[in-house]
């Protein structure tokens, strides 16, 4: 996992609507960029949920929210009409900014060892530094373990 104090890694993917989104588009904001395995599931939507309830606190606080999963654009439209989600959710389908973000890789699930996403949160701060690391997620109450 990435660590405070590092300078986040630049990553360039297209969101829901076929846009492309670059860390380079946050400069001079902070940013909270979320890694979930996959939408519509009960975690990612908790996850996503609470951070949609939360959201006009972050937009107070100065913060903008992006959400990175390994489904494609249009899974991500369902998943963002369906729940009313007001923030955007990049499709990585490549895993090129899992991986950069260390957000992919070996997890356990009823004793067997795969590999995937590793449900993972950073902070990022105006210069594009990394300000905080969440690893061990509480979907249902994230907003309040970012906040």
């Amino acid at each position: 996992m990435l660590q405070p104090g590092q300078k986040a890694p630049y990553f360039e993917g297209i969101d829901e609507n076929g846009n492309v989104v670059k860390l380079s588009d946050f400069a001079g904001k902070k940013l909270v960029l979320y890694f979930y395995p996959k939408d519509s599931t009960p975690g990612c939507t908790a996850e996503a949920c609470d951070l949609r309830d939360n959201y006009n606190r972050f937009i107070a606080l100065g913060y903008n929210v992006l959400g990175v999963s390994r489904d494609s654009a249009a899974s991500h439209q369902k998943f963002i009409a369906k729940y009313d989600l007001p923030f955007h959710l990049i499709a990585d389908t490549d895993l090129t900014i899992l991986k950069a973000y260390e957000a992919w890789g070996e997890k356990k699930m009823y004793g067997k060892v795969t590999e995937g996403t590793l449900r993972t949160t950073y902070v990022i701060d105006e210069k594009g530094v990394i300000i905080d690391a969440i690893g061990k997620v509480d979907t249902k109450n994230h907003s309040s373990q970012i906040l």
